[in-house]
């Protein structure tokens, strides 16, 4: 019963602000970054792994009482940047940062590996383009599958209790 109290209260949580950009990144103006508020685009010399230790401390932060919430992460291949993205998106990695049953990130970079693909924008030599994209999620869609979970839970434990009792 506490257990589903407390799943429930961390399924009702607020979701959290769009995470904050990388220290001394610089936020991209090209219209294919700018065209959704959930889609947000930065060149940085930071290295993937930093890259998405920063977003992993930002997203695990909740926006309600400082709360650290629980994430997952899951790595995908580059090509699903055309779908998972946008269109055309140059990628190298492509990972997506979870809270269960909530909302999530994901993450593209894309690290130049020819010399004509290199990144100079505004007379600055960047390592990496990273776009976050921020994909929300309705309390109410939270509430409804987190009920079916939890109904589902107490379906299979009592149907396993009758099939552990006859052994």
């Amino acid at each position: 019963m506490l257990f589903s109290v407390l799943f429930l209260a961390y399924i009702l949580l607020p979701n959290p602000d769009f995470p904050a950009s990388i220290p001394g990144a610089l936020q991209s103006k090209e219209p294919a970054d700018t065209e959704t508020s959930l889609r947000r685009a930065y060149f940085t010399d930071y290295s993937r792994e930093e890259v998405i230790n920063w977003y992993k401390d930002q997203f695990s932060h909740s926006s309600f009482y400082n709360l650290r919430l629980p994430i997952l992460r899951f790595n995908y291949p580059p090509e699903d940047s055309q779908t998972v993205i946008r269109d055309q998106t140059k990628s190298t990695y492509l990972e997506e940062i979870v809270h269960p049953f909530r909302e999530g990130i994901y993450i593209n970079g894309f690290e130049p590996k020819e010399a004509k693909d290199a990144i100079n924008i505004e007379g600055s030599h960047f390592r990496q383009k990273i776009i976050i994209r921020y994909v929300p999620s309705s309390p109410l869609a939270r509430v409804i599958v987190g009920v079916l979970t939890l109904v589902s839970m107490v379906v299979l434990v009592r149907e396993y209790s009758k099939y552990a009792g006859k052994n």
